[in-house]
């Protein structure tokens, strides 16, 4: 005899794409601490002149920006979404920085990792964006996980254990 269960719609929360916008907020911040703190090395690195280093420290705000809102928001989708932005940004920056620059070897290994964490923040955006859709739940509070009624099981597991007779 089965029952008919209710059934009703919910957005699910999608639990690991939520952990992963967490972990990529907290690299956001520790990128956007880099480049705030330390533009001139890093700009040294890529093979750019110092001055652009301010350029730099504003990529390190954005970086922070989308970090802190990614890490303090309820929905992070619109968060992980201003991260591809930035990650399109970077790697123009890096692509003209290849061809211009006086190591590009060392832009070419940065739009790599550019690349790589575009690819991490484009899955976490898709899993995020599961969210929008509705999904069918069932509804099994009725219950208990035991396959008669628990007065008929009480002592059951007891009378079969071997040695009880």
């Amino acid at each position: 005899m089965t029952l008919a269960r209710e059934q009703y719609q919910e957005y699910p929360i999608n639990h690991p794409a939520r952990k992963s916008a967490r972990h990529l907020g907290w690299f956001s911040i520790g990128l956007g601490l880099v480049e705030l703190c330390a533009p001139v090395p890093l700009a040294r690195a890529l093979g750019l002149p110092a001055s652009t280093g301010v350029l730099l420290r504003l990529c390190g705000l954005r970086e922070l920006a989308t970090g802190a809102g990614l890490l303090l928001s309820d929905k992070p989708e619109p968060w992980v979404k201003a991260r591809l932005a930035g990650d399109a940004l970077d790697l123009a920056a890096l692509g003209i920085t290849m061809h211009c620059g006086d190591k590009p070897l060392n832009a070419a290994l940065a739009a790599g990792g550019v690349a790589a964490i575009a690819t991490m923040d484009e899955r976490c955006a898709k899993g995020l964006a599961s969210e929008h859709q509705l999904a069918t739940v069932y509804d099994y509070s009725d219950r208990s996980g035991f396959p008669q009624p628990p007065s008929e099981m009480r002592g059951v597991a007891a009378s079969d254990a071997p040695g009880s007779s």
